[in-house]
């Protein structure tokens, strides 16, 4: 904790030297600045799995996406909490609903053209809409089945048609939708790299390691998941937005996979690379913090850490079982396997405190419980949590907890391990390389009982980590695209959380949000453990510091010397 808070105090002084980098400024072109060019280097452990962005769910690849593909609308390219504004992209403008909310009617630009030279028609728009549906997009249910017809193509993928719920206009280039229902958060989810325009003659089958042609001011031209990718600029792209998709500075990106994250550090340090993805082992952070001050970004995050118990399989289908692990997680050994308190606190509820709909106070604490919170969170209560694994029968069963191999993940599974012995299980850990592990750990064919996972908001709303994680639509079994992990699904929760995304009164939405939030709290299907800062490290080289809260650092947006 002590290294974490020297950082935090380096940080701080590094931040105040870069000055906050700026936001995108002009016309957003970077032709004739003397910043633009060269090769920005950057490095992970692993691939972030399949190239199909209507289909990949993880951090790393939306980050790449931000800067590869474009929708309808997205989110502005801006540092702080402009970053979380929806702003027009591949339309003309942000439109305003009619009908109550039920009718939305975009404009195409012209003049947009894929990296392979073909203009972006609203033919390509409809049937990228339809393909969310066609290729069973994680977020096809939760994200898009509120438009008209998209009941249908849950039911039969194959032939989704979102008959009455998209008409397009080749003559006005005019896409509109119709909506069951009202949809307060309708253009955040629009925004999301899932509905990213991709050409009409695309297959309806996951790209895998193929790239799809790309809208933005880059696109790939190489890609082994064993080894990387390069990045090259897409010849065909041209600012229309600065605030949307500005140009990039680098001329090149190459994106090598394969070290670990020791590793990766010392090859910043050394120049070798500019950036890395992965997380900053614990005892590397008082030497970037001390030695490395001015490479160091700490930054905030829509983040967090959780632990997701499998409701459909022993010992957690009983809920005094999972209760007794909430109750005997000890989150502050987390926070401090994670970085210290610097970089992460306690996290009681499964929403972040800032978001409407989050919940005050902490049930899963020593001395409180879901009808007496406490302030906030304490310490464990291991005797009330072995009570509850007397109680609920389950005492000596076998636990296998699957992690992802990496320094911090690997290190919260050796001690979610131990306190699951501690309170009456037989457990052990199965570590999984970070490409595999969310797919593994999403499919009900794999039984896996309890995991470790992160998870970034999609764009701050209580829907992202309540109707995402826990609603009954993302529940798909047999499916490495099932991102409710934990196979809940209640029908009085689910209720309340579709009347508050149907609420276009915030204040309304807010307190059916906390409903929701209080009964997943009493039956915790997943454990909150901790949330995060994001801890950035790039090299000397590397410029014009550039971060926003939903993608972190935008690659378009830095340059090298």
């Amino acid at each position: 904790m002590g290294q974490a808070r020297a950082q935090d105090a380096k940080t701080q002084d590094a931040r105040a030297q870069d000055g906050g980098a700026p936001a995108a400024v002009g016309d957003g072109q970077t032709r004739g600045s003397p910043h633009r060019g060269g090769t920005l280097r950057l490095t992970a452990a692993s691939s972030g799995g399949t190239l199909d962005p209507q289909l990949n769910y993880t951090s790393q690849y939306a980050q790449l996406f931000s800067i590869l593909y474009d929708g309808l609308v997205t989110f502005r390219k801006a540092q702080g909490m402009g970053g979380s504004e929806v702003v027009a992209d591949l339309a003309e403008s942000v439109p305003q609903p009619v009908d109550g909310g039920l009718t939305w009617r975009f404009v195409l630009r012209r003049g947009v053209r894929f990296s392979d030279g073909r203009e972006v028609t609203v033919a390509d728009v409809a049937a990228s809409m339809r393909r969310i549906f066609r290729v069973g997009s994680p977020t096809a249910g939760s994200f898009y089945g509120n438009i008209v017809g998209a009941d249908a193509c849950l039911r039969d993928a194959a032939h989704c048609t979102l008959q009455g719920g998209l008409d397009i206009d080749a003559a006005t280039r005019a896409v509109t939708f119709h909506l069951r229902d009202p949809d307060a958060e309708f253009l955040q989810k629009l925004a999301f790299p899932h509905a990213s325009i991709v050409p009409a003659d695309l297959p309806d089958h996951d790209l895998g390691n193929v790239p799809a042609p790309t809208t933005g001011p880059y696109m790939f031209a190489s890609y082994d998941p064993d080894q990387g990718a390069r990045l090259d600029r897409n010849p065909y792209f041209h600012v229309w937005s600065a605030e949307a998709q500005p140009d990039g500075y680098v001329d090149h990106i190459t994106y090598d996979f394969g070290l670990p994250d020791e590793a990766e550090v010392t090859a910043i340090e050394n120049g070798q690379y500019d950036w890395m993805f992965d997380n900053k082992p614990l005892d590397r952070l008082g030497e970037i913090g001390s030695r490395y001050a001015a490479q160091v970004h700490l930054r905030p995050l829509f983040g967090m850490y959780y632990a997701p118990m499998n409701v459909n399989l022993p010992p957690f289908d009983n809920r005094l079982a999972r209760q007794a692990v909430n109750y005997a997680m000890d989150r502050r050994a987390m926070v401090i396997l994670y970085g210290g308190t610097g970089v992460a606190a306690p996290l009681c509820t499964m929403v972040p405190g800032g978001i409407a709909g989050a919940i005050d106070g902490c049930s899963y604490t020593r001395g409180a419980d879901p009808d007496h919170r406490a302030a906030t969170w304490q310490a464990p209560d291991l005797d009330r949590a072995r009570a509850l694994v007397a109680q609920s029968g389950t005492r000596g069963q076998h636990v296998t907890l699957v992690v992802q191999n990496t320094a911090v993940d690997m290190s919260m599974g050796v001690y979610l391990r131990n306190m699951l012995q501690a309170i009456g299980y037989d457990a052990s850990v199965k570590p999984l390389a970070h490409s595999m592990q969310l797919g593994y750990i999403q499919n009900t064919a794999n039984k896996v009982q309890i995991s470790i996972s992160d998870w970034f908001a999609d764009y701050p709303s209580a829907s992202n980590f309540l109707d995402d994680l826990l609603g009954c639509e993302n529940f798909h079994p047999g499916s490495d695209n099932s991102i409710n992990i934990a196979g809940y699904c209640d029908r009085a929760t689910q209720a309340l959380m579709d009347r508050a995304k149907a609420a276009t009164d915030p204040a309304e939405a807010a307190d059916l949000w906390a409903q929701a939030n209080r009964a997943i709290d009493r039956d915790t299907p997943d454990v909150p453990m901790i949330r995060m800062n994001y801890i950035d490290l790039v090299s000397r080289r590397l410029g014009n510091y550039f971060y926003t809260n939903l993608y972190h650092m935008i690659f378009s947006r830095v340059w090298v010397q």
